[in-house]
């Protein structure tokens, strides 16, 4: 593990072997613990756990001091799924406070929200930076944020609403622009940081693809990321876009953006991934699929790590993973499979 061979990644640099990161292994924690000795409690043990799965790169986002909409002003809260062992975070939608679409036409996120004053929030972004620094040494910790242009929208109005209002492109157009004024504050905020790399997350298609008109991204959302990128770039810092669900329609358009690297799920073919932006952009990701590692087999698994391995080869700069989380159901056995054979084939 090491925080250098992850920069050295971003920067497109030689490395020895490829970095690699995973998204929820924390949620494994009671089952990865050592086979003797009693297990480290907080920090500790995600240190140990990040150690042993020789991480040397941790998906990190941090929204602000704002960053709880719900106590600033009206959001949507459309519940969580079970996701860990035990159901714990498990919890039921609540009501949304918008009833139509002329109220999510009239809504503008700066106004309803506000924002701290900006001194207040780099010194807050740094603060938080370097904790994590302290706390995870061995690993590359990015700056981030998550509740960006289009899953800002999401995180106020829901679904429902968002694909009704957003049928009249003028109109919501305005109410894109004041998430992205928010996130441009935020953007400006980062930049102003000691932060090597910035994650730019938001969810703004579907597994199946775009859920808005092309025309859209290109023409109102992909423009806005570039004008949040410019600040981050005059800084000398990385920028990974990260979203959910298959955006290769637009990987180019927000490469043209700006974006150093990209983080996608396994519905982005990896292979195809590899083909068009290898040479020129960090990938995060891989041709695993936790669905494999969960009801398949290991045979399955393996050869999807090999062809892995094998395309990560034609990579200037990439950081392995599974792109669609480790989920707690993931059967113990392998998954320690999983990590063994991984840390022993990183090689480039």
């Amino acid at each position: 593990m090491s925080r250098q061979l992850a920069l050295a990644t971003l920067a497109l640099k030689p490395v020895p072997r490829f970095a690699r990161t995973e998204y929820s292994l924390e949620y494994h924690q009671a089952g990865l613990r050592p086979a003797t000795g009693p297990a480290p409690d907080g920090t500790a043990a995600f240190r140990d756990l990040y150690a042993r799965w020789g991480l040397d790169f941790l998906w990190t986002t941090e929204d602000g001091l704002r960053g709880d909409w719900s106590r600033w002003g009206r959001c949507t809260d459309m519940g969580h799924a079970e996701y860990a062992a035990d159901g714990s975070d498990l919890h039921l939608p609540v009501r949304s406070p918008f009833e139509t679409a002329e109220e999510v036409w009239a809504f503008d996120a700066v106004a309803e929200y506000g924002l701290p004053a900006p001194a207040e929030q780099v010194a807050a972004y740094e603060a938080w930076l370097q904790a994590k620094r302290r706390d995870f040494p061995d690993q590359l910790c990015p700056g981030g944020y998550y509740k960006t242009i289009v899953s800002g929208a999401i995180q106020a109005f829901g679904w429902d609403l968002l694909l009704e209002a957003a049928a009249d492109r003028k109109k919501m157009e305005r109410v894109f622009d004041g998430f992205f004024r928010r996130t441009q504050f935020h953007m400006d905020a980062w930049a102003r940081t000691t932060a090597e790399a910035i994650i730019q997350h938001d969810d703004f298609v579907w597994t199946a693809g775009a859920f808005m008109r092309p025309e859209i991204y290109r023409e109102v959302i992909i423009p806005r990321y570039a004008e949040l990128w410019k600040p981050l770039k005059q800084a000398g810092k990385k920028v990974l876009f990260c979203a959910d669900g298959d955006f290769r329609e637009f990987a180019a358009d927000i490469v043209a953006a700006g974006a150093d690297g990209l983080i996608f799920e396994p519905v982005m073919e990896f292979g195809e991934m590899v083909e068009k932006f290898g040479g020129t952009t960090v990938l995060v990701g891989s041709a695993v699929d936790c669905r494999d590692l969960t009801f398949g087999t290991w045979d399955t698994v393996r050869a999807a790590l090999d062809r892995s391995l094998e395309l990560a080869r034609r990579c200037r700069g990439v950081i392995l993973a599974t792109g669609n989380h480790l989920p707690a159901n993931i059967p113990a056995p392998i998954l320690e499979q999983y990590r063994a054979y991984l840390q022993a084939h990183r090689e480039r």
